[in-house]
């Protein structure tokens, strides 16, 4: 194993986490920075009007782009187990 192949494989880790985490985490601060705003124009200042709706919508976007998030995972681990059974 050389230098080489495991800044590859750090590359793709980071890449990875990315594609999985990217998109739940930009929904949510957009959710986060519209709720506020409204909470600032209506000066209703409740913590749980922030976190209801950044919860169901990251719900509802992992039922349905879960499949797809656990598509990658899967397949970036089959490399993974894959390098290791041949020594890489």
């Amino acid at each position: 194993m050389d230098l080489t192949t495991i800044e590859t494989i750090l590359v793709e880790v980071f890449i990875l986490a990315l594609k999985i985490a990217g998109p739940l985490l930009i929904i949510s601060m957009v959710v986060g920075i519209v709720i506020s705003v409204l909470q600032a124009a209506t000066q209703v200042h409740e913590q749980t009007l922030t976190f209801v709706p950044k919860l169901i919508l990251i719900g509802i976007l992992l039922v349905v782009f879960g499949g797809k998030m656990m598509g990658l995972l899967e397949q970036f681990l089959k490399e993974i187990f894959h390098l290791i059974e041949t020594g890489i």
